[in-house]
């Protein structure tokens, strides 16, 4: 008996340990100025902050903070006890489809001055590293890909910054930055509305209004339930806030390198207030729990408030981008 109490005593002391780290790595990363950065990595590196640089430091830091936060990269862990945590993953997620979709913008548009122009050999090359799928742990992992994916970054980045290799460029230009924004839009949309279908809705369904020749594949109905599961309720609120906490240091760089663009529009202060409707989605949750409550009732959606902001920021984009298309 006194074995087997031994026995129970150290099997709780390992749950309890896995516990603690669980809580640990579970941890959030910090906001860091995107700025400062990368004015250390022009100091370090002997480079100018020519325009460009800014942005590609953000994708830079963002994909390493994916990998070298508190637990590293837990998306494709398969021991305990990342293996049991989701909110993380779908914290990681978030902030890579974000990151996805700029450097795809990186390698299209951003270095490309027309569209029959060359892509840079370096964006050519990390652009897929990023693709590679959130979960593989097996040869390729999904780390490794990403670091390499980060290691072409940084080759493209002192490309831009020498004088010498005028063929590496980054053009910030309006139809350039108009493009990555409609990216933008569309996740933050779809965020939107998966947050607010924690409580339920019955959607009526708009797939082809505003055209009354648009065609569809397949039938479907003119109405349907929209709920997210119990269980990915928390999943999806990680993920809008990952995917928040990367966009918001984006904008940031955005900010700096398409100054003369955003000034010539007078539209600085529109970046600006999609930047603090973001800010809000990265407030402490005091929560030990995502809570659920109806949308009136006495226990809080947290859920509902992402949504809010998210969507907020999501209509700012649109009229940033129609402001930026206007002459």
């Amino acid at each position: 008996m006194q074995h087997k109490g031994k026995i129970a005593a150290g099997i709780a002391l390992v749950f309890l340990f896995f516990y603690f780290v669980a809580i640990y790595w579970s941890s959030e990363p910090t906001q860091f100025d995107v700025k400062k950065r990368a004015q250390q990595s022009a100091e370090q590196n002997n480079e100018q902050l020519v325009v460009g640089y800014m942005t590609t430091t953000a994708i830079i830091e963002v994909s390493s903070t994916l990998l070298n936060k508190p637990g590293g990269y837990l998306s494709n862990d398969i021991m305990p006890p990342s293996v049991f945590m989701d909110n993380m993953p779908a914290w990681e997620y978030g902030a890579l489809e974000m990151t996805r979709d700029l450097v795809l913008s990186m390698r299209k548009d951003f270095s490309r001055s027309q569209s029959q122009s060359t892509e840079h050999p370096a964006l050519k090359k990390a652009q897929p590293q990023f693709n590679i799928s959130s979960t593989a742990w097996a040869w390729p992992s999904a780390e490794d890909e990403y670091e390499k994916g980060i290691e072409q970054l940084k080759l493209y980045r002192s490309d831009i910054a020498n004088p010498l290799q005028t063929s590496a460029q980054f053009y910030a230009r309006t139809d350039n930055l108009r493009v990555w924004l409609k990216e933008a839009e569309k996740r933050l949309g779809s965020l939107s509305l998966r947050l607010s279908a924690s409580v339920g809705q019955d959607r009526l369904n708009t797939d082809l209004a505003g055209d009354e020749a648009a065609q569809q594949a397949t039938y479907s109905p003119s109405h349907a339930e929209v709920k997210t599961p119990w269980l990915k309720i928390d999943d999806v609120f990680y993920e809008a806030r990952g995917a928040s906490w990367a966009l918001l240091h984006y904008l940031y760089a955005i900010e700096v390198d398409f100054a003369d663009v955003l000034e010539k529009k007078n539209a600085r202060v529109s970046l600006q207030q999609i930047i603090r409707e973001l800010e809000a989605t990265q407030e402490s949750v005091w929560s030990p729990l995502i809570l659920n409550g109806s949308g009136f009732g006495f226990v809080a959606n947290h859920s509902l408030v992402m949504a809010n902001y998210i969507s907020r920021a999501n209509a700012a984009l649109i009229e940033l981008s129609e402001l930026l298309a206007q002459g």
